[in-house]
């Protein structure tokens, strides 16, 4: 994987009789890359990496990793990889080390390699004090490290990771990105599913996805300064009434609610600044609290991607819907 793509994608397609949850994506990942797969429930990430883990078909399209086509060849791909789905999927009944052990015999890591991996796997994942205990019996994010560790026995060339932090800690959370941002510091090439938005920010690359297509992909630095005009936070007394008023105020193109703050975001051509948003909230009767210009976030890319059309991504349609009506993963 040292030189091209690690990971290619062209049309890749999966649909589940009507239903078009993947729709024809097409983009490079690049080698010792950690890129993320963002979207809302439904937007069509889990199948996407079930197709690149070679254990769901395309129903068109192909990808190929290190060259090896997952269409043509599915079971070369799989000792490339290693797969870590959303939900958990270890033995509860066997103690952490008996997992661990458990996907090194089904990966063959050879007897005398076992000792100094495990141990480098106890190191970053602080699971060493708890390797007798059971499975079962760790918290929400251990047991995701713990995930993560048997995912890493075989020191795949490829990661692919289904929404790791979902229902995690805080602080689990945090080691999480650590232990991906080390292994990807190493060589190792990441691709890894969230839907926080926040979260993505840590990735080298994001695809935004949508209704299973890439509405945006780049770096989250360059996707958050492509936001056209300019975003105000609002902080009013009445948050919900504040958004409304402005969604219907001339020259505001998308007004949404961000915790008990409005983020507004004004057309580039629109002679708006923050006292002329504080006066028209104030002529509507909310008490205004604070106006400031604000900083674009992924959350705020997305939303205006997806309420606003925009040049289509990797040559697909640039058809949206709003995140809210998503149904959920096809799986």
């Amino acid at each position: 994987m040292a030189t091209g793509a690690a990971v290619s994608l062209a049309g890749l397609t999966r649909r589940f009789g009507d239903l078009v949850a993947v729709d024809g994506l097409t983009f490079d990942v690049r080698p010792g890359e950690l890129f993320g797969i963002v979207g809302p429930d439904g937007a069509g990430k889990t199948t996407t990496l079930r197709m690149l883990a070679g254990v769901l078909p395309p129903s068109a399209g192909d990808a190929t990793i290190a060259g090896v086509s997952v269409v043509r060849d599915p079971e070369a791909v799989k000792p490339r990889l290693a797969y870590m789905s959303q939900r958990f999927g270890l033995y509860e009944d066997l103690t952490v080390r008996e997992n661990i052990e458990f996907y090194a015999d089904l990966y063959r890591v050879p007897a005398d390699v076992r000792p100094a991996r495990l141990q480098r796997l106890y190191r970053f994942s602080n699971l060493g004090e708890f390797e007798n205990r059971l499975a079962g019996a760790l918290s929400g994010g251990m047991k995701q490290k713990l995930s993560l560790c048997c995912a890493l026995i075989h020191q795949p060339e490829l990661l692919l990771l289904d929404e790791p932090t979902f229902g995690v800690d805080p602080i689990s959370r945090r080691d999480l990105w650590l232990i991906l941002h080390e292994m990807v510091a190493e060589g190792v090439t990441a691709i890894v599913t969230t839907s926080y938005l926040d979260e993505a920010e840590r990735c080298d690359r994001v695809a935004l996805l949508d209704h299973g297509r890439v509405i945006a992909l780049d770096s989250p630095a360059r996707l958050q300064a492509s936001l056209p005009g300019r975003l105000f936070a609002v902080r009013a007394g009445e948050p919900r009434r504040a958004r409304d008023v402005l969604a219907a105020f001339p020259g505001v193109r998308i007004a949404t609610l961000s915790g008990e703050s409005v983020r507004a975001l004004v057309a580039e051509d629109a002679a708006l600044d923050a006292d002329a948003l504080r006066a028209s909230l104030e002529e509507a009767g909310v008490s205004v609290h604070s106006v400031d210009v604000a900083d674009a976030t992924l959350e705020d890319v997305f939303i205006a991607r997806v309420a606003n059309p925009s040049p289509p991504v990797g040559g697909q349609a640039s058809y949206q819907v709003a995140p809210s009506s998503q149904p959920e993963d096809a799986r």
